[in-house]
């Protein structure tokens, strides 16, 4: 034979050996059906040990999110509470004073300063009183309690009168303003 025809089969015989169906890269082919199923009963219980503390970290966050969540809706009104109390706490001193006092001015004058910071506090917070006296009449800012005649022909579904403000929190209507409707 040449040189060439004994060449060509060990070319060919590596060949061979890499494209060996079902050989894994670093392991040797193992024909022993025992050793196949014990490996991947050994897959199997390493997945499902994978599962088990994967769901386990789930439901841990499911709960610990359930709970935050019951926490922020409980106490989610904390912040704005605690910038009422001091306003709380100037009201029941204006209170104690009046009883002693013989003169309403000054009582006067303390609930003016009282309801001042009660509006400045929750001005800061966003909340804003709205003004529909002399608006058109719109049934998503308002709540029309009654209708009377107009005064005039400019007034016709207009708002006349303002019986409970309405406010605002951030642009969002908290609570709708109940007024009178000139018709």
């Amino acid at each position: 034979m040449s040189k060439k025809e004994n060449e060509q089969p060990e070319e060919q015989e590596d060949i061979k050996d890499q494209n060996t169906p079902g050989q894994e890269t670093g392991e040797t082919e193992t024909t022993n059906p025992v050793e196949v199923v014990a490996k991947y009963e050994a897959l199997v219980k390493e997945l499902n040990e994978k599962y088990l503390r994967l769901y386990a970290e789930f439901d841990n966050f499911r709960r610990r999110t359930q709970k935050e969540k019951a926490d922020l809706i409980k106490y989610g009104g904390e912040e704005i509470i605690l910038t009422i109390l001091p306003v709380v706490d100037d009201m029941e001193r204006a209170l104690a004073h009046h009883k002693d006092a013989k003169d309403h001015k000054p009582l006067q004058e303390g609930l003016d300063l009282i309801l001042q910071k009660i509006q400045k506090t929750l001005t800061s917070k966003g909340v804003q009183p709205m003004e529909p006296k002399g608006e058109a009449f719109d049934p998503e800012l308002h709540d029309a309690i009654t209708n009377i005649p107009a005064t005039s022909e400019d007034m016709k579904g207009k708002v006349a009168e303002v019986v409970e403000k309405g406010y605002t929190l951030n642009g969002k209507v908290i609570r709708h303003a109940k007024v009178v409707v000139a018709n």
